[in-house]
C-alpha cells in the first residue's frame, strides 16, 4: 500500500515539475523593431531578435541611409549582429548589456581645399568590421509590444586609416513587438 502511494506521488511530482518547465517555454521568443528617430534624419533601421532563454538573446539590425540630402552620416549602411545579456526581472526584458560585431561601408577620406574650402571624397566607400560594447534598456508591455533604448561604441578594425573615422556609434530609441 505505501508503494502505490510513494508511486502517485512521484508520478505528481514529475506532472508539477513538467508543468512549471512548459510555462517558461511559452513566452515569445522572436521581436522585430524599428528605430523610429531615424527615419526623420533620412535613414532606416530595422532589427531581429531570438531570446535564447529569460537572460540572453541574439539579434541582428540593418541599417541604411535613404536620403543623403538628410542625412550627416558618413556611415552609408551596416549590419550588426549583436548578443545581450539582460538583468531585469521578466522574460528578455529590463536593463541590458550587449556585445556586438559590425560590417559596416563608411565614406572615404575626405580631403579639404584651404583656398575656398570646398570639400571631396577621395576614393570610394570603405568597407570595415567593428567590435564594440553597448548598453540599454527594454519595456515588453503584455500584449507584446516593445519600447528600447541602447547606445553602444565600437572600434574599426581594419581599414580605419583609409576613412575620418576610427569608431562607430549605435544608438537606437526603437518601438516593436514581440510575437
Amino acid at each position: 500500500m505505501k508503494k502505490k502511494y510513494l508511486i502517485i506521488v512521484m508520478l505528481f511530482s514529475i506532472c508539477a515539475v513538467n508543468a512549471q518547465n512548459d510555462n517558461s517555454t511559452n513566452e515569445k521568443k522572436n521581436e522585430v523593431k524599428l528605430n523610429v528617430l531615424l527615419p526623420l534624419t533620412g535613414a532606416l533601421e530595422g532589427t531581429y531578435e531570438r531570446s535564447l532563454n529569460r537572460k540572453s538573446s541574439l539579434g541582428i539590425s540593418v541599417f541604411t541611409v535613404f536620403d543623403n540630402d538628410k542625412s550627416e552620416e558618413d556611415l552609408n549602411y551596416s549590419i550588426s549582429t549583436y548578443y545581450r545579456r539582460y538583468f531585469g526581472k521578466k522574460f528578455a526584458s529590463g536593463f541590458f548589456a550587449e556585445g556586438f560585431g559590425m560590417l559596416s561601408s563608411i565614406d572615404g577620406k575626405k580631403i579639404y581645399d584651404t583656398n575656398d574650402n570646398s570639400k571631396f571624397t577621395e576614393g570610394s566607400d570603405v568597407i570595415d568590421f567593428s567590435l564594440g560594447l553597448g548598453l540599454g534598456s527594454k519595456w515588453v508591455t503584455k500584449s507584446g509590444f516593445i519600447f528600447e533604448v541602447n547606445a553602444g561604441w565600437g572600434k574599426l578594425l581594419f581599414n580605419a586609416e583609409k576613412t575620418d573615422h576610427t569608431q562607430v556609434v549605435r544608438l537606437g530609441f526603437n518601438l516593436g513587438y514581440r510575437f
